[in-house]
């Protein structure tokens, strides 16, 4: 088969999965909306580990329902009972009058729409972090928003976990899934020291979104919309979602320590004002160091699936080299000086095509690489939306690591273990050194 054919075919085939999916959710929201049409289906970019679909449900009068999909990716179930539990988490938070969307209807079965999935009534609102950080239509929203993001926790918070929501034991089980995953990181090594060294107060269980960052939240141009990917929902310590808020990898590159756009003590009197627990700074130190430690592990996960042939995704595999950015996080956390002073010596390839050396001939791998990233960036990326676009840009960056990472060669194996992790860093992403360092 040539080329053009296996692409009409692929073409094809996901045609008729549209078709069938349409089918689908007609039959499913019959009893919540009455016979509709199902159109401008479409998948809409990012989510690693679940899909999201937009479309519209077109009533026989012409009215239209604007609505959001949420599955599990065909073929790589999540486990039994989580869309369950994450949906009846979602109605529960918009009972008690928080910031959450409306599910119509959920199915932890894959015949109702070919996975395990839920429904929900569409929020207008803005979802990409660094336009909710930067533009100027966002500019109320930033300034009340980490008062509200602590005023939802809180909220969260006082709502009676159910008797079915995980309760996991944090460390350990970062522990056992570094064990299993096979992979070693001194950095992740030396973190966990620092986590069993100085335990935060025992509290909760309480009822933990598990995941409350930007990039699953709605903004509107005055204030927060809903918070949704409640997928990671469970039973925990009320400050993990606190310091998860402060993570560096949700600041998106903006200088401010809670989500990019508010202080710590903001974050903390606002939860305290609304109901929440009395933390402390560090307490909260605490649960942002075990956070970052924990979007480690879990880009070392994601990798694993694409790594496996369990899910082959590129999206998958770009993660993978994003291990280095929490590692940096994790020293600039705990070893701040040793970080400063890798950051000031570290390499700095860049991804400029090299004529020579050309031992196989013109043009070098250096040049063929630049050929296609210039391809993927404008022609594919210009003429593209949605996943294909998203994923066309993400194979885009992966090929300016390969490129330096041809250009830096083998680590020197002298290097300590800051100047280690500079060196990967500088390969994978270094732009990630302009950002701004968690205040102390």
């Amino acid at each position: 088969m040539s080329v053009p054919d296996a692409a009409q075919g692929a073409t094809a085939r996901r045609a008729e999965l549209a078709v069938a999916l349409r089918a689908q959710l007609a039959a499913a929201l019959r009893e919540h909306l009455g016979p509709v049409a199902i159109e401008s289906l479409a998948r809409l970019s990012g989510g690693a580990s679940r899909e999201t679909w937009a479309f519209d449900a077109v009533s026989a009068d012409g009215s239209r329902t604007e609505l959001i999909l949420r599955r599990d990716p065909p073929g790589r179930p999540s486990e039994p009972g989580a869309m369950s539990r994450e949906a009846v988490a979602i109605a529960a938070a918009r009972a008690a009058g928080l910031a959450a969307p409306e599910v119509l209807a959920w199915t932890d079965q894959p015949d109702r729409w070919g996975a395990a999935g839920l429904v929900m009534r569409r929020v207008p609102g803005e979802t990409i972090a660094r336009r909710i950080l930067r533009d100027d239509a966002y500019r109320r929203a930033r300034g009340v928003l980490a008062g509200q993001l602590g005023a939802f926790a809180a909220g969260l918070h006082a709502i009676e976990p159910p008797a079915d929501l995980p309760r996991p034991d944090p460390v350990a089980d970062l522990r056992a899934t570094l064990a299993g995953l096979g992979e070693y990181s001194p950095v992740f090594e030396l973190a966990l020291s620092a986590l069993d060294a100085d335990p935060p107060p025992a509290r909760g269980p309480v009822t933990v979104h598990g995941d409350l960052r930007l990039g699953n939240l709605i903004v509107g141009h005055d204030s927060l919309h809903a918070v949704i990917d409640w997928e990671l929902v469970h039973a925990g310590n009320p400050a993990e979602d606190l310091g998860w808020l402060c993570v560096k990898a949700w600041r998106f590159g903006a200088a401010a320590p809670v989500a990019g756009v508010g202080t710590r003590e903001e974050l903390l009197a606002a939860y305290r004002a609304a109901g929440g627990a009395d933390l402390g700074p560090a307490e909260l130190r605490w649960w942002e160091l075990f956070g970052t430690l924990r979007w480690g592990v879990i880009c070392m996960t994601q990798a694993q699936a694409h790594l496996s042939g369990a899910h082959r995704s590129v999206e998958l595999a770009a993660i993978g080299r994003r291990v280095c950015e929490q590692e940096w996080d994790l020293l600039l956390l705990l070893a701040p000086d040793d970080a400063a002073a890798a950051a000031a010596r570290r390499p700095r390839p860049d991804t400029a095509p090299r004529p020579a050396p050309a031992p196989h001939g013109r043009p070098t791998s250096s040049e063929l690489l630049d050929a296609v990233r210039q391809f993927l960036t404008d022609q594919v990326m210009p003429a593209t939306a949605g996943q294909l676009a998203f994923h066309a840009r993400v194979a885009a960056n992966v090929l300016g690591i390969v490129a330096r990472e041809l250009e830096l060669g083998p680590l020197p194996p002298e290097a300590g273990l800051a100047d280690n992790v500079a060196a990967r860093l500088a390969v994978a992403n270094p732009r990630y050194f302009e950002t701004t360092p968690p205040a102390s």
